[in-house]
């Protein structure tokens, strides 16, 4: 799945007549960087959740025959539901059974996800998220590889799974995961709610796992996100 809904606000001049997904880097939207990279790892279907400017991503995807690929639209035009409302969502799309590879659209990295893939099939993992350990307002905590908890570290705020929490290791979230069908079975929430949220309810009774990633993980959420990206980032 690509989370690719978002209103690009922070992207503003550059969202004003399109959505964040079709935001060129040197030449090439950022949707069709990371539809090149699921491609890589030949996943089966690929979910596209849309809503600002959903009938440009439509058009997009058809001019360029889906890339040769399955891939199905999960519409939020009526309401944009956050990351793990999304996923909600975009549920039944997915082909039973199966993990799912999630990646945002504003992320570029130089991530092996095969090698993401094979550490989340060989432990045969409940959850895999890819974290950094980068200095960051809003972290994740884990344990021995395991999610314990957030925090917030400007406001102090924290969210604590167990008591494991105490002590953790802290991890800045990459945008990339995976979530098997257990999880995708077994998510809480219902509307709008993030995939944080839902992760640290579920933590709290099934292990979810870090994959940590020590090279680029750049959030392109901004103009000058852009522009240091194609002057910086080795293509």
């Amino acid at each position: 799945m690509i989370f690719a809904a978002g209103l690009g606000t922070r992207l503003r001049p550059l969202t004003n007549d399109r959505p964040k997904a079709l935001v060129e880097l040197k030449g090439k939207t950022l949707l069709e960087r990371v539809i090149e990279r699921m491609k890589e790892v030949q996943v089966e279907r690929l979910v596209i959740n849309v809503h600002h400017f959903a009938d440009l991503v439509e058009r997009f995807l058809k001019e360029k025959g889906n890339f040769g690929m399955d891939i199905v639209l999960s519409d939020e035009r009526e309401k944009l539901l956050d990351t793990g409302g999304g996923v909600l969502r975009a549920r039944e799309l997915f082909i039973p059974g199966k993990p799912v590879l999630i990646h945002n659209v504003d992320i570029l990295t130089d991530l092996d996800l095969k090698a993401l893939i094979y550490q989340h099939e060989s432990h045969e993992a409940y959850a895999t998220l890819v974290v950094q350990q980068t200095v960051a307002d809003r972290v994740l905590k884990f344990n021995h590889g395991i999610l314990k908890g957030w925090e917030n570290k400007r406001t102090g705020e924290q969210k604590i799974v167990d008591e494991g929490f105490q002590g953790a290791t802290e991890f800045n979230y990459c945008g990339i995961q995976i979530l098997s069908p257990e999880y995708l079975k077994n998510i809480i929430h219902r509307g709008v709610f993030s995939i944080i949220d839902e992760h640290l309810a579920q933590a709290k009774d099934h292990p979810i796992e870090l994959f940590r990633h020590d090279g680029q993980c750049l959030d392109l959420g901004t103009p000058e996100a852009i522009k240091k990206a194609a002057k910086n980032f080795k293509f």
